[in-house]
């Protein structure tokens, strides 16, 4: 009787293991074939490898967005900046899934959900990247203090961190209408994906800013969250960054 070797009777998942890690360089790549094939099938491993890049990435991201206020407050960013893109990824994959049938584009709710996922790890993949690049600025950048000189070191990598942010969003969300193409005519696929992009506009920011702080204000102590959490928004925020900056 045929026996299987002894290495597969003990590690019975290396090949399916391997064949997830070695489709990790196409995620980065974002290939379309390849990204429009997984959106197809349910593959836990392959959704648990997804998942992971967002937390990694976004995580390594958040530790240096966090630095220049003090080492507590980037141990609090690499787990709060996870957390929003993952509650943007779960609740627009909910709202993109009703809306793109209605927008004209004929995708099952799996596939949407899964398009999303891809999508946002791929953003969280160019955050990391980013990540050396943001620590180096901030490794530059006027010590933090609660004196008149500190406003505008503020301000800057606020808006640099925005700038990062919203290209690797761009990037993601180029690969994602590529592979919206797939499903049906352009035009549809454009329309979803303005809807979608307001989605992650919308959803993300507020979220950022109900759970900041992230760069943290000179003026304000550490915290995980602010006590004011639901005061103000957002655009606010960035537009009073901008006055401080040009003034």
């Amino acid at each position: 009787m045929w026996l299987k070797p002894a290495h597969s009777l003990m590690f019975p998942q290396t090949k399916n293991l391997s064949s997830v890690t070695f489709e990790f360089p196409a995620l980065l790549r974002g290939e379309v074939k390849a990204l429009f094939a997984w959106s197809t099938e349910w593959n836990a491993r392959r959704l648990a490898m997804q998942l992971a890049v967002i937390i990694v990435g976004a995580g390594i991201y958040g530790a240096a967005m966090g630095w220049w206020r003090a080492p507590e407050q980037a141990l609090y960013v690499a787990i709060k900046f996870p957390l929003i893109i993952l509650l943007t990824t779960f609740g627009n994959a909910l709202i993109n899934g009703l809306l793109a049938p209605l927008l004209g584009l004929n995708i099952p709710f799996r596939q949407s959900f899964l398009a999303v996922v891809m999508s946002f790890a791929i953003t969280a993949a160019i955050l990391g990247a980013f990540s050396p690049l943001i620590a180096f600025m901030v490794w530059n950048s006027p010590a933090m203090a609660a004196g008149p000189d500190s406003p505008k070191p503020y301000a800057m990598l606020m808006l640099a961190h925005v700038s990062v942010i919203a290209l690797a969003g761009t990037v993601g969300n180029a690969r994602m209408f590529q592979l919206l193409v797939q499903f049906g005519q352009r035009a549809a696929a454009r329309r979803v994906m303005f809807a979608w992009l307001a989605g992650n506009l919308f959803l993300g920011s507020q979220l950022s800013w109900i759970l900041r702080p992230f760069i943290g204000s000179p003026a304000l102590p550490v915290e995980f969250v602010r006590h004011a959490a639901l005061h103000g928004n957002f655009y606010e925020a960035v537009w009073n960054s901008i006055q401080q900056i040009f003034p």
